[in-house]
């Protein structure tokens, strides 16, 4: 392996280091680290190649983790795009938990704050889904249009991929109701 920002794995492919943010949801992450400038991964089963686990990264771009990743599948995946078994575990759900991958969920006024999508958002809940830090309904479609949001992996821009409408996730906080606590 080269010792340099970028880590050589498999098949000469290249990925530059990203660091996670704070709660931001695995499949967020792996779609911000394949777009990242410098990397050549282009595809979630181009990563799954070059990891060597088979094609499940796809799947797990999609929200969808069953069975749960296993620590094999995440140690290998960690080896190759540099983090530790527990920080990808900390951008899954906890077990105990069910997550809930569609509808996608959003928070606008997280967002705001930084802009990734985070997995809390997807946990299942017998209350309406809801941000508990901000006491605000989350959002499962565009306030502007009513798209429905798409998989996390595909948040390129941060805003409405409706080309008509085009709203700002960051924006869509005061289309939120607030939620009695």
């Amino acid at each position: 392996m080269a010792e340099s920002e970028n880590t050589l794995i498999p098949n000469d492919v290249r990925l530059v280091r990203l660091e996670p943010c704070e709660g931001e949801s695995l499949p967020h992450y792996l779609g911000r680290l394949r777009r990242l400038e410098g990397n050549n991964v282009r595809s979630a089963t181009a990563l799954s190649t070059a990891v060597r686990i088979d094609a499940i990264i796809p799947q797990w771009e999609k929200g969808f983790f069953n069975p749960f990743p296993t620590e094999v599948q995440l140690a290998a995946l960690g080896k190759v795009i540099g983090l530790e078994v527990d920080r990808l575990t900390e951008m899954l759900y906890p077990k105990g938990v069910t997550l809930d991958p569609r509808p996608i969920r959003l928070c606008g006024a997280c967002y705001a704050e930084c802009p990734c999508h985070r997995i809390q958002w997807q946990f299942k809940s017998k209350l309406s889904p809801r941000c508990d830090r901000h006491k605000l309904k989350l959002l499962m479609k565009c306030p502007g249009c009513e798209t429905l949001f798409p998989p996390p992996s595909l948040w390129i821009e941060g805003r409405c991929q409706n080309k008509k409408c085009g709203m700002r996730y960051s924006r869509m906080a005061k289309h939120q109701r607030s939620v009695a606590y």
